[in-house]
């Protein structure tokens, strides 16, 4: 197969999946749900991350989960036991969601009507950048075990993240990790995304991320001006 053809089966594949993502999105909107995207690499805390988060958001409005993993529903069930409804998604050989797993998953939750629909990625760093799931934004979640180069790694899901979340914080004395060359390196490919820092474990940060899914749900209702 020669390299246009390739090309050609790309675009074929983002565009299917983009007009199915267009479709996620107006359902969303529709029934009034912030849906953020949660992309990392392997091991980087999302799912700590969210269980911590989706026991203490429950208590003020309605949350869904959608977990998607290789293979085991392990994460779900994670979810799942802080009460919070939760679908796994396993994606076999695939290294990422796509918008029509999604849209199926969805169907799939209770109503989440002026409520949050967070979902977990495949830990994965590179194909879930180029794939839209009718997410209100990504948030990119990076451990400070990682090291500081990440973003320059990887700029493409940088660029595409509207939040980065340094996970694991509190492990920072213990590292030589540089939080400042991080936050650099990260707004040279995207000096737009937004930065906050987290523990998983402790709970730090915790507040600070809180405050900014409200203030994307406060930006999500504002009018628009004509």
């Amino acid at each position: 197969m020669n390299s246009e053809r390739l090309v050609q089966i790309e675009r074929d594949i983002l565009g299917k999946n983009n007009r199915i993502a267009a479709d996620n999105r107006t359902r969303f909107v529709a029934d009034n749900v912030l849906v953020f995207n949660l992309v990392s690499s392997p091991g980087a805390g999302k799912t700590s991350l969210l269980v911590r988060a989706v026991s203490e958001l429950k208590r003020s409005r309605p949350i869904g989960v959608i977990e998607g993993d290789q293979q085991t529903s392990n994460d779900a069930e994670r979810i799942r036991s802080v009460g919070v409804p939760a679908i796994q998604v396993n994606t076999g050989k695939g290294c990422h969601l796509d918008a029509a797993m999604i849209g199926e998953a969805y169907r799939r939750l209770p109503l989440l009507t002026r409520g949050i629909l967070f979902i977990e990625n495949v830990g994965n760093l590179v194909c879930p950048a180029a794939f839209d799931l009718g997410e209100t934004c990504k948030i990119v979640v990076l451990s400070t075990t990682e090291g500081e180069d990440k973003p320059l790694k990887y700029p493409d899901m940088f660029a595409a993240s509207s939040l980065m979340l340094v996970n694991k914080i509190d492990l920072t004395p213990l590292l030589a990790f540089d939080l400042p060359k991080t936050v650099e390196y990260a707004r040279r490919v995207n000096p737009k995304v937004e930065v906050l820092t987290v523990s998983a474990r402790t709970g730090e940060g915790f507040g600070a991320l809180y405050a900014w899914i409200d203030r994307q749900g406060r930006i999500k209702d504002a009018p628009e001006r004509t």
